[in-house]
């Protein structure tokens, strides 16, 4: 692009495995970052990943959603979400192990939306559904089921290694669900460094025991977090 339109200015936005990945280990990802006019990344910490020279023509643009209203199901669950397509590097199968950590007396389900990228993944989540009575694969959903379940929701959990700002944490926020996240640069980009609701990265132990606090205090500090976020976006510039 930047040979057939020489004069036209280059907007390159930079998602999770382009910043964690792609501009360590791939040159042509390199020589892009050097000819675009502006890069975009998707949260604050995405910044830090790059050169002093490259930072300086660099803007941050959080991704939105529109409102989402809560309507929990009347239900005696307590529904915990994942939503991402099964690929290694969202961890996809950490809460499902941590699921299996729960006490007996746990009103706790989970369900993970999202396809298998994979054969092997697929074969691994069958399996995991058939050992984990708490965890439920619904498989490729499309966009406004998934947001229909989350509306419906107690939690949604993102437990990634990468993350370049995951928009599943606005839709969430934006439908007033709490988010449980693993304690990486994307994530605290999205959420700030003194979210009450991290984890270890890689720390099913942790995360169960942030599910039990969570389901056994709805009135938490995590939910009251999520009804400022709630406030703090609505407000107008």
């Amino acid at each position: 692009y930047a040979e057939r339109f020489p004069d036209r200015p280059l907007l390159l936005a930079l998602t999770g495995t382009d910043l964690y990945r792609d501009i360590r280990d791939n040159a042509d990802a390199r020589q892009a970052l050097e000819l675009a006019h502006r890069l975009i990344v998707l949260q604050e910490r995405g910044v830090d990943e790059l050169a002093p020279h490259l930072a300086a023509k660099t803007r941050v643009i959080y991704q939105s959603s529109p409102d989402n209203p809560h309507k929990p199901a009347a239900s005696d669950r307590f529904e915990v979400l994942v939503i991402g397509h099964l690929r290694e590097e969202k961890d996809p199968f950490r809460t499902a192990w941590a699921s299996a950590l729960l006490p007996e007396s746990s009103r706790i389900q989970v369900t993970h939306f999202g396809d298998a990228l994979s054969e092997a993944m697929a074969d691994t989540a069958r399996l995991t559904q058939g050992k984990l009575p708490r965890w439920h694969w619904g498989g490729a959903v499309p966009h406004q089921a998934v947001l229909k379940h989350l509306s419906r929701a107690h939690l949604m959990v993102i437990s990634s290694l990468m993350e370049g700002g995951a928009n599943v944490i606005c839709e969430s926020l934006a439908a007033d669900v709490p988010v449980l996240a693993s304690r990486m640069s994307g994530n605290i980009g999205m959420l700030g460094v003194d979210y009450p609701g991290y984890f270890p990265v890689g720390d099913e132990k942790h995360l169960a025991r942030l599910m039990s606090q969570v389901e056994e205090q709805e009135a938490s500090r995590l939910t009251r977090v999520v009804a400022e976020f709630e406030q703090q976006t609505a407000s107008p510039a």
